[in-house]
């Protein structure tokens, strides 16, 4: 009875729950946990209680039944009644199963179910990635892929319930996790696209009065393929790049192998400071996207990058005095709980300019408190105290601004026995067509020089 009351309940709480889920009115991240693993957790507790039951209530009875026919017509009727439940619960058993493993796939699951990734799912709401589901990256096709994912999740989950979890939570590149780009990225990305060349215009505030922008224009050399450029240079037909690192994170590389199969080249280039005989205890691995792109999905910002990003967008008046320079001190200053930072950074910046600029503070009110509400999503996207997240927790080697990225091999430092080096030069992946000035002629003549907006007019 008791395994009866636990099935029908669980089987009704299901019946009830899933069409809202499904009609997506539920928006609470723990519904998932409660249909597609609570529910089937109390489902099948329920039918193993109903058998147990059956067997204790046999040995009470069985002695009861008067003649043969009796037991057979109540064999019978358990046998029909037993076959029509089988079928029933095969139904609704295999529809939780199919559904809780679909649903542990999800983002909504990988991101808000757990705390400890909020980190990494807030970055994977911005673009250019934020539809694809963490699956698709981070499991492997294939059966043998899903069965490694399942098994690496569960040590993940007993890491939260003992509270034994990295602060700050490991990158997949750290923790050895690592699904190869070959099985993710180049599903969607072909290796041998030829993209060739891209305009990146960089906007720069200076920490002035009047937050002076400045431009930066580079030609990117993307290339691809047969063409060179970075991606061919890297990735193209029959190049093989393999190289060491002492650290996790890879940042650190004092040994590079480059190989051509196509022209034959083999070099072997050491850092300054590398010995040959210490590099074959190193681990060696084979240069894949992610090597460049670590963060393709998960991107975090500096405060200064974040800041003239948010200032070219029109989210923070360039109009503010001093805004720049104020708004990256607050970023950076130090907040023990999110809600100290969520409290203090939008008062902060109000109480610079009523101390500073009265007559500013005044007229622009409105300005000052969307411009503080900008810095706190800034902040609240960038920083997680609870969880060790700070800025510059997660490097990113996708150019060499914020992090060192290129300059791990790209150093000059890096040099074969006959002394070729692997080179610095910028024109080896892009051609700088100006460089932080506050009115580029090349954009003049590319018909693109009238980028001020509205709000820089005002």
């Amino acid at each position: 009875m008791t395994g009866v009351a636990l099935v029908t309940l669980a089987g009704f709480s299901w019946l009830f729950l899933l069409p809202a889920n499904m009609r997506g009115h539920v928006q609470n991240p723990y519904i998932g946990l409660l249909i597609f693993i609570a529910i089937p957790i109390v489902f099948f507790a329920g039918l193993g209680l109903i058998p147990i039951g059956i067997a204790l209530s046999r040995r009470r009875t069985g002695s009861s039944f008067a003649n043969a026919t009796d037991r057979r017509v109540a064999w019978r009727r358990a046998s029909v009644f037993f076959v029509v439940m089988t079928l029933a619960n095969i139904v609704i058993g295999s529809q939780l199963s199919y559904s809780a493993v679909e649903h542990m796939e999800t983002v909504q699951f990988c991101g808000q179910s757990c705390h400890v990734m909020k980190p990494e799912f807030t970055a994977h709401l911005l673009a250019p990635h934020q539809a694809v589901s963490c699956a698709s990256c981070h499991i492997a096709p294939g059966a043998t892929g899903w069965l490694k994912a399942k098994m690496s999740g569960t040590r993940q989950l007993m890491a939260v319930t003992f509270n034994s979890f990295p602060r700050p939570i490991q990158s997949a590149m750290e923790s050895d996790r690592l699904v190869p780009s070959s099985e993710t990225c180049e599903q969607c990305h072909a290796r041998d696209r030829v993209i060739g060349s891209r305009l990146r215009i960089i906007d720069k505030f200076t920490d002035d009065e009047a937050n002076t922008r400045t431009e930066t224009v580079l030609t990117m050399l993307v290339g691809g393929g047969t063409f060179g450029g970075i991606h061919g240079a890297h990735m193209g037909p029959g190049v093989r790049i393999r190289y060491a690192a002492p650290d996790k994170k890879r940042q650190t590389i004092p040994w590079v192998e480059y190989r051509n199969s196509r022209t034959g080249v083999t070099r072997t280039y050491l850092a300054g400071d590398a010995k040959p005989e210490s590099n074959r205890l190193l681990p060696t691995f084979e240069m894949q996207c992610v090597d460049c792109h670590n963060r393709a999905a998960h991107s975090f910002e500096l405060p200064g990058r974040a800041v003239d990003e948010a200032m070219s967008r029109g989210d923070i008046p360039v109009a503010l005095p001093f805004v720049k320079k104020t708004a990256v001190e607050l970023l950076k200053a130090s907040y023990s709980t999110d809600g100290e930072a969520a409290q203090k950074i939008p008062a902060d910046l109000s109480a610079y300019y009523r101390g500073k600029y009265p007559a500013v503070a005044s007229q622009r009110t409105a300005d000052i408190q969307a411009a503080g509400q900008t810095l706190l999503a800034i902040y609240r996207h960038n920083v997680f105290p609870d969880l060790k997240v700070t800025w510059g927790t997660y490097p990113n080697n996708l150019g060499h601004t914020d992090d060192p990225g290129c300059f791990r091999c790209h150093d000059d430092s890096h040099a074969t026995p006959d002394k070729k080096t692997i080179p610095q030069d910028c024109s080896t992946c892009h051609q700088a067509l100006a460089v932080e000035e506050k009115s580029p002629e090349i954009l003049k003549s590319l018909g693109i020089a009238d980028r001020l907006t509205e709000f820089e007019k005002q």
